[in-house]
């Protein structure tokens, strides 16, 4: 899924990844069995109130408690090096269409039709078995593309602790992150944030790294963090680009704080052991979806692009 490798054929690459990887019996046994309630319980005695002697009278209704909003993000604004994201192969927020844009199009539509509708909120985990399957490739196009719709925002996290970068790829200047407001509660997670000249994408850094990251993310803070950064803000995706499943433990922990973790498998190098194995690490988390990587298809099927690069001659 780069911008050198022609895309062909028939379905989504998450449908194509299904085809290839049989993961399926890694994710066994994720639901809870269900709890029968036995029929022949005896009914609850309501508890028996007296009557007043003299009605008291009513008090007025107080007001409801404002509903809490993520705040707005308010530090400054800095540019994203569109040079360097073409050196790198990424996507450009003005660049034309290509097959590459056509098929991020296509994944996100199917991820927000799936966050809908599920409790967690918006938040997208993307990882990968290994380092160097393509995962923060994946995770900044997939920021690009949705930062291109008219109504959302997009909050990418470079949660990559050890190897943190999703800042410098993107021309950014790194300062305090995610780990830094974790392991310091005067720390207000929102100013962390960077804006950047996509008026609809926002970066927040990994931070300083320490020796208890497993333990900071495993932590109750991390989800009140979470909430604070999108509560009452459906609009806002959170994006988490982590560390290799099998290479470092925070990535099974990050999971259970999304919706969604898209696995990445590189088809030239990512073994089916290795991919069970990750999958197996994401049992009982977030929903667990194949994002298929670096492929090349040949043969007849669809090439996005060509259509738009005849500028509308054909109907």
């Amino acid at each position: 899924m780069n911008q050198h490798s022609p895309i062909k054929g028939r379905g989504s690459l998450i449908e194509r990844a299904t085809e290839i990887y049989d993961f399926n019996a890694a994710l066994r046994g994720r639901a809870a069995p269900a709890v029968e309630v036995p029929a022949d319980l005896p009914p609850v005695a309501a508890p028996f109130v007296a009557e007043p002697v003299a009605a008291a009278p009513i008090a007025a209704p107080s007001a409801a408690p404002a509903a809490f909003r993520a705040p707005d993000w308010t530090g400054p604004v800095q540019p994203i090096d569109r040079i360097a994201l073409s050196e790198a192969g990424f996507l450009r927020p003005d660049g034309p269409v290509t097959a590459m844009s056509e098929e991020f199009r296509l994944l996100k539509r199917g991820l927000l039709a799936q966050l809908q509708s599920d409790p967690r909120g918006n938040r997208i985990l993307v990882c990968s078995a290994h380092s160097g399957e393509g995962k923060s490739f994946c995770a900044i196009n997939l920021a690009l593309s949705l930062a291109a719709e008219k109504d959302r925002e997009i909050l990418l996290v470079d949660a990559d602790f050890g190897k943190p970068g999703i800042p410098a790829q993107l021309g950014l200047q790194a300062g305090p992150g995610l780990m830094d407001a974790l392991a310091d509660p005067a720390i207000a997670i929102e100013d962390c944030v960077i804006r950047t000249d996509i008026a609809s994408l926002a970066v927040l850094p990994a931070g300083q790294r320490s020796n208890n990251d497993t333990e900071y993310l495993a932590s109750a803070r991390t989800e009140q963090l979470l909430r604070r950064l999108t509560e009452g803000r459906p609009d806002r995706i959170v994006i988490f680009d982590s560390p290799p499943l099998l290479a470092a433990s925070p990535a099974a922990v990050l999971a259970s704080h999304a919706a969604i973790a898209l696995l990445v498998v590189r088809a030239d190098k990512t073994s089916e052991s290795a991919l069970r194995d990750a999958a197996g690490m994401l049992k009982g988390g977030a929903q667990v979806q194949l994002l298929l990587n670096a492929v090349r298809y040949h043969g007849g099927g669809r090439r996005f692009g060509s259509y738009y690069a005849k500028g509308g001659a054909e109907a």
